[in-house]
């Protein structure tokens, strides 16, 4: 070990150990004094001035040495990366409180990714002159904290000086709205998994308790359409609504895997992703491309339905059938599918948006809200600290992680069940989102009120289209197996990273 290090090019074991001259050694022998400030004369007066030097001329046997932070006979170059990421994991060994969160910020996760380009302990905090946080020397003590914020962050604000970068979500009283903000996270994952989950599982059941007893699904018995009626597809999305779904849906697997790669770190498969993109900095601007991506293809759509509502909103009904706007029949549905869950009630029938399909709208508001909004507040950390206070980098922070864990959880086992993985969507996927059209005896089954409604107004065969073509079908298949079988595998990357957490935590 010692023929590796940096000392073992040049040095001789008894220039430190002057007083081990016997080879080989003697049994019992007293631990020999090494003074490490023979050569290193500068940083050893630089510690004796330290919060850690102090401490150690006291008598303090916890106090940090040389050896506490560079090792013994493995010390490295301190300009390396490996010396650099090692002297880290020794201040965690002491200060393992502050390790944890440290690791929680984006400085530690690239560093728990195995780059040095991030903040460490040492750059924040100095090294051999470092000193107590309230200590007007300190380089952190709240007077000198812009100023060490500067070196990194060169047009950062006096906001920076309230970032808490040791923050963490379990102790109340120094971190009051940090707690207050994870709690509330939880209790929203909590809330959002267990009802959808358990309503995936129960739907679940009943379909395939149903398709076991060749029990027929209960729809709107329609006349016959003249032509080729049977052959006849649908139109439930125009072309535009099926790209703008296909960019949103890569954007968001792409956000998933370059932003759960920095979030859980310290899994294996986090530094293979990142690696393979080529380091954070290049999967941090991916991760940023397909945001602008994602929020773009947002705000058009916003653009897009206010001038279509713009020209009809005197007219339009609120919350008639062909609004996305929540109403009470929607409320009413939900019961009634949980009736027919238990058995205690026929399967019941939906016009144009059933419950799922509005609530699974709306979430891309409150994602975008919360995970778009504190994701623009780490981007631009400046413009941020100039109007808010830093402590809001730590809620942006915890937000956007947690958020993000939830929308991506969520898409990949709820929003997949509903509209893929059910045992009457059997065999996946439903390419509706690929080629616009459903078959006319499915859109029945699924849409029923919708389609005796068009059949009352003779306004169907508007909407009929002939059946996609054999290689549309065919490649809108192949193409929705591969986002599927992404979404399944980010998933268990996701729940890998934790899993994990949960054990380190504990």
């Amino acid at each position: 070990k010692f023929e590796k290090s940096v000392h073992g090019k040049f040095l001789a074991c008894v220039d430190c150990h002057a007083d081990r001259t016997e080879i080989p050694h003697k049994e019992g022998m007293p631990k020999s004094k090494v003074d490490c400030g023979n050569c290193h004369s500068d940083q050893k007066a630089a510690y004796l001035t330290s919060v850690h030097g102090q401490e150690a001329q006291k008598g303090n046997l916890k106090a940090a040495t040389c050896s506490s932070c560079h090792s013994k006979h493995e010390i490295q170059h301190v300009n390396t990366d490996e010396s650099k990421l090692a002297i880290v994991q020794s201040c965690g060994k002491c200060h393992s409180e502050n390790f944890r969160s440290y690791t929680d910020t984006y400085h530690g996760q690239v560093n728990t990714l195995g780059y040095t380009y991030t903040a460490k302990c040492f750059d924040c905090h100095a090294s051999h002159t470092i000193q107590r946080v309230k200590d007007p020397a300190s380089t952190v003590h709240p007077d000198n904290r812009l100023k060490t914020c500067q070196k990194c962050h060169t047009g950062a604000t006096a906001g920076f000086v309230t970032f808490q970068p040791h923050a963490n979500t379990h102790d109340f009283n120094r971190y009051p709205i940090m707690w207050i903000a994870s709690k509330f996270m939880i209790s929203l994952l909590a809330g959002v998994f267990a009802f959808f989950w358990l309503h995936s599982a129960l739907w679940f059941y009943r379909e395939y308790r149903d398709r076991k007893e060749g029990k027929s699904r209960p729809h709107v018995k329609a006349e016959a359409v003249p032509g080729k009626a049977p052959e006849k597809h649908y139109q439930r999305f125009a072309l535009g609504w099926r790209i703008g779904h296909f960019c949103f849906a890569l954007s968001v697997m792409l956000l998933v895997l370059t932003g759960m790669a920095v979030f859980y770190a310290e899994t294996g498969w986090a530094k293979a992703i990142v690696d393979a993109f080529g380091g954070p900095r290049v999967t941090a601007y991916v991760h940023r491309v397909c945001a602008a991506v994602m929020l773009g293809i947002f705000f058009i759509h916003l653009v897009f339905v206010a001038i279509k509502l713009g020209k009809v909103w005197r007219t339009f009904n609120w919350l008639g059938p062909d609004s996305l706007v929540p109403n009470l029949r929607d409320l009413q549905g939900a019961i009634d599918m949980f009736k027919w869950f238990f058995g205690a009630g026929p399967r019941p029938v939906f016009d144009r948006w059933t419950y799922w399909e509005k609530f699974d709208y709306w979430a891309v508001f409150w994602g975008m809200g919360i995970i778009g909004g504190s994701g623009m507040m780490l981007a631009f950390p400046n413009v941020t600290a100039s109007i808010l206070p830093g402590w809001v980098f730590n809620i942006a922070t915890l937000v956007h992680g947690e958020e993000a864990f939830l929308a991506a959880v969520f898409l990949f086992t709820v929003h997949f069940f509903n509209n893929h993985l059910r045992p009457d969507k059997y065999p996946p996927p439903d390419i509706v989102m690929f080629t616009g059209a459903v078959a006319l005896e499915e859109f029945k089954r699924e849409h029923a009120l919708e389609y005796k409604r068009l059949v009352d107004s003779g306004q169907l065969e508007k909407y009929l289209v002939d059946a996609p073509s054999k290689p549309m079908t065919i490649g809108s298949r192949i193409v929705g197996i591969v986002l599927i079988a992404c979404g399944l595998s980010l998933l268990v990357m996701v729940m890998i990273g934790f899993l994990g957490g949960i054990g380190v935590a504990h």
